[in-house]
């Protein structure tokens, strides 16, 4: 039956999708069956991961952290539409990002990445949400604080829910970037739609070279809501993903495929879509930030309110486990510092499902 369901769902969103002339993509198997996350909490052992000190408190939906080469960080602020430096302990305003569109919903200053050539350009990238659309913009970090932004990519579909936002420089120096659909299904199928996508750009925001379809920044297509991009030392690209009414998903991105998303909520036997390594319950998982660490990824979860860590080996994720199950509310951003510790933001001041209305912070957590 639920197959017969999801085909007459695939049929009808297809009759109704245009943009099926577009560029070609990848045509994927569907592969193994995804791993299934237990959401049972794990118990405590040696090799647990323990959080040893708060960085940061009284914050205010801490979205977006970039790592400077002195070992501080720039982090970004969704509501406010602050850029803050995290020196130690130390908390200071860097920068303000004025055109900033935020009325309490997914959008607002999100992702942020540091260029790999900072040394020599000191460029600062932020994915923000402007009245009419998502962008990403490119500044500098001189003498302490950030220059006018430039917009470089525009036109990425924004709304109240469903914006992605992440920024991840990958090991050929280009920029990816993680796309909502916004609510609206069937842009995560058009491959001339913006919405729903991993982007791949230059540091002037135009398509990559390489790309699938010359002359477009899509890398992917067929995603819901992607919030955590992450590389590991092999140069393997995984993705986080929110799911719908059922799973939540961790991804193998590969260029040119098809992830499925409206017409495959987790994993299916449809022909062209790609599975996912792992998916979650949604009450368990709601994933956001995405960090690898020590052989495994990590990976935070809002309305979970947990930090859940996947084995990784080679281009398989496996034995997911979950940590600190309610005891810091919601767990959104997870990045790994220079010194090999994890650094974690809560999510708690927007009130989503979470009791305690307490102030955000930056956790400090030795894997």
């Amino acid at each position: 039956m639920t197959r017969v369901v999801v085909l007459l769902l695939a049929l009808t969103v297809l009759a109704g999708c245009g943009g099926t002339d577009g560029p070609p993509f990848r045509t994927s198997s569907p592969g193994p069956e995804p791993i299934t996350a237990i959401p049972d909490p794990t118990p405590a052992g040696a090799d647990a991961p323990r959080v040893i000190d708060t960085i940061a408190s009284k914050l205010a939906v801490p979205w977006g952290i970039a790592f400077l080469p002195d070992g501080s960080a720039l982090v970004t602020e969704r509501d406010t539409g602050r850029v803050l430096r995290v020196d130690g302990h130390q908390v200071s305003q860097v920068g303000s990002i004025n055109e900033v569109h935020s009325e309490g919903g997914e959008a607002g200053l999100l992702g942020i990445a540091v260029s790999p050539t900072y040394s020599t350009d000191h460029r600062v990238f932020i994915y923000a949400s402007t009245d009419g659309d998502n962008r990403v913009l490119r500044m500098r970090y001189v003498d302490g604080r950030l220059t006018p932004p430039e917009p470089i990519l525009t036109g990425i579909p924004q709304g109240f829910v469903h914006d992605g936002g992440r920024l991840q420089f990958g090991p050929d120096g280009n920029l990816y970037v993680s796309t909502g659909e916004t609510g609206q299904r069937q842009l995560a199928q058009d491959p001339k739609s913006l919405g729903g996508k991993i982007l791949r750009v230059t540091q002037d925001g135009r398509p990559a070279p390489g790309n699938p379809s010359a002359g477009s920044p899509v890398w992917t297509l067929g995603h819901r809501n992607v919030q955590g991009l992450a590389f590991d030392p092999t140069g393997h690209l995984w993705a986080s993903e929110f799911g719908d009414q059922t799973w939540d998903e961790l991804n193998l991105v590969q260029e040119g495929t098809n992830y499925g998303w409206p017409l495959v909520e987790g994993g299916s036997t449809l022909a062209g879509y790609r599975n996912p390594q792992v998916v979650w319950r949604t009450d368990v998982a709601s994933p956001s930030g995405l960090a690898y660490a020590d052989g495994y990824l990590w990976l935070g979860s809002l309305r979970g309110a947990r930090l859940w860590r996947v084995r990784v080996d080679g281009v398989h994720a496996s034995d997911p486990q979950d940590f600190f199950v309610g005891k810091f509310g919601r767990l959104r951003t997870v990045v790994r510092a220079p010194d090999g510790n994890l650094w974690v933001t809560t999510s708690n001041r927007d009130g989503r499902g979470d009791p305690r209305p307490g102030d955000d912070r930056i956790l400090l957590v030795k894997p």
